[in-house]
């Protein structure tokens, strides 16, 4: 009997971030910052929150997926976000969880490691009134290795830093975590450069789109499958 998982894969170009402003000092020497200039905002692109902007902190690597490359991939997706269980990896802003959630996703974990990062979700999730999401601080590989899944995922959101040879590697994770439903989905975003990296054996790409303006980002589906007796 044949299969299917649905893999979903862009090439992202690295974009990098505007070095923070020097802080100001105040009577005692001591320097503070202007929280207004330390938190960026997002958009959710649709679904029942579409049009609200949220806002997610400055940081290392947070950099949200931008609106016209969520709105390509969630056009990919519809018919599919509705009642999936998703997974967002490296959430960082949270753009692409929010933006499932919005979308009447059953539920979606997040995970990140960043505690600021998880702070911000958290008061996005409660800002939104949340109810079916599970938001974890901890390392991605953890996740997967330690079994902490608690079931399948219908569709998975892999956004690793760039520029750490990561996707590969957590490509196998998910492959051997048994963490995958049997027709899942599993979008990857990655830096422009980096080139298609070794994926799976079973795993084959089954679309492909490129978008943005600078520099044109390619966007690949893939579909993996097995056979089982």
């Amino acid at each position: 009997m044949l299969k299917w998982r649905q893999v979903k894969v862009r090439l992202l170009k690295k974009v990098k971030s505007n070095p923070g402003k020097a802080g100001k000092s105040n009577k005692s020497g001591e320097k503070t910052f202007d929280r207004s200039k330390t938190l960026n905002q997002l958009r959710i692109i649709g679904g029942q929150w579409r049009g609200r902007k949220l806002n997610f902190a400055d940081g290392e690597g947070l950099r949200p997926t931008m609106d016209r490359v969520r709105e390509t991939l969630f056009n990919w997706l519809q018919g599919e976000i509705a009642g999936a269980r998703c997974l967002d990896l490296f959430s960082g802003s949270g753009a692409l969880g929010l933006e499932a959630l919005s979308r009447h996703a059953r539920e979606v974990v997040m995970i990140d490691k960043n505690p600021r990062a998880i702070r911000m979700i958290q008061n996005n999730l409660d800002l939104l009134e949340v109810s079916n999401a599970r938001l974890l601080q901890m390392d991605a590989r953890d996740f997967l290795i330690e079994g902490t899944t608690k079931g399948t995922f219908d569709l998975v959101f892999l956004d690793p830093p760039f520029n750490r040879q990561l996707v590969a590697p957590f490509c196998r994770l998910l492959n051997d975590a048994n963490c995958l439903s049997a027709q899942a989905s599993i979008y990857i975003e990655m830096e422009k450069n980096a080139g298609l990296p070794q994926l799976p054996q079973d795993w084959e790409v089954i679309k492909e789109k490129k978008a943005g303006q600078s520099c044109k980002l390619p966007s690949f589906i893939f579909r993996c499958g097995w056979n089982s007796k």
